[in-house]
């Protein structure tokens, strides 16, 4: 069978069942619904490593022990921060005004799971989706099916023993554009959580249904005259190089006043940077991006030391980070 109409056949389906599994959750108490995120929070801590571990084999991206942190905030830090927010029935009211806000549910979620992120994502995803009574249908990023699909197994069964119904979660086993779009499409969606890159998003929005979408990051920093140079580097560098880089908000380029610009090169040295020469610079640019301009995804997610025998260069052991000038902003600058 043709792969696409296969995945277009299981969008549909499993848009569907989450459809009649909503039909019974939309009626759930509030203590229901807490009972079923308690459960799905409980499963995601105790899974958090197993999880991060598939995620790192599967896709390349990142490291086993940052991705467990990611995995545990959004399973006990998300879950604790919605937990005492009220999505059932009368949520506010003003007597004087006589306006009363009640909550109500839109529906099938249909959420877009990215390989960079993939378990956290599918984890507060969830969450946030059966808080408001919703259910949800996770769409996987090709290169990370294993990983979100085990995770979709979990939590579905966690939710399933406290007492939701079937396919309140579930996830696409043969994820393609066609079936994603599919998806996103469905009469039975209300409403999109892309997480992705840009033409995703970009088709995410262009689907006639609300949507909230993510798409990359290219996050600047700033070193002003009067900052604490040494602490800027420091959270400069814990940012970009926490789970390698793989978070939309890693810092990917630092503005510096020129008076403290000779501190903060010696601090990103002092700091396990290392600057590279003009040839290696060169280097660098060729593996940044494609013949077409655009990301070389094979250096997404990878150490520094990786990164830099990829280009054709070497970097002492535990470099956490390489830094380049960057002559200008635009295509033709790809540092």
């Amino acid at each position: 069978m043709n792969k696409d109409l296969e995945s277009i056949q299981e969008a549909r389906d499993l848009a569907e069942a989450a459809f009649t599994a909503f039909q019974t959750f939309e009626h759930f108490t509030e203590e229901q619904v807490e009972r079923v995120l308690a459960e799905i929070s409980k499963t995601g801590i105790a899974q958090a490593a197993a999880l991060a571990q598939i995620a790192v084999e599967e896709t390349g991206y990142g490291t086993v022990q940052h991705k467990t942190l990611k995995n545990l905030f959004c399973a006990r830090d998300v879950y604790n921060a919605i937990r005492p927010m009220k999505t059932v029935g009368i949520v506010s009211e003003d007597p004087e005004k006589k306006v009363f806000e009640v909550a109500s549910p839109i529906g099938v979620i249909a959420a877009i799971i990215p390989s960079t992120n993939p378990t956290s994502t599918a984890i507060y995803k969830a969450l946030i989706a059966l808080k408001g009574r919703n259910t949800i249908v996770f769409s996987p990023h090709p290169s990370a099916v294993k990983c979100i699909r085990e995770t979709s197994r979990l939590i579905s069964e966690a939710a399933e023993r406290a007492g939701a119904p079937k396919n309140v979660i579930s996830c696409m086993k043969t994820p393609t554009l066609e079936g994603t779009e599919a998806l996103m499409k469905h009469s039975r969606t209300s409403l999109i959580l892309a997480t992705g890159g840009t033409g995703l998003v970009k088709a995410a929005y262009s689907a006639g249904k609300p949507a909230y979408g993510v798409g990359p990051g290219n996050v600047p920093t700033y070193i002003e005259s009067t900052a604490d140079v040494p602490r800027a580097v420091r959270d400069i560098l814990t940012g970009k190089t926490f789970d390698n880089g793989t978070l939309c908000s890693s810092e990917q380029s630092i503005v510096c006043d020129e008076s403290v610009k000779d501190a903060a090169l010696e601090q990103l040295r002092a700091q396990g940077a290392y600057i590279c020469n003009p040839a290696e610079k060169a280097l660098l640019e060729q593996i940044i991006q494609t013949p077409r301009r655009t990301l070389n995804t094979k250096i997404v997610g990878q150490a520094a030391e990786k990164i830099a025998a990829m280009a054709g260069f070497k970097v002492p052991s535990g470099t956490r980070a390489i830094v380049a000038h960057a002559d200008g902003v635009g295509l033709m600058y790809p540092i």
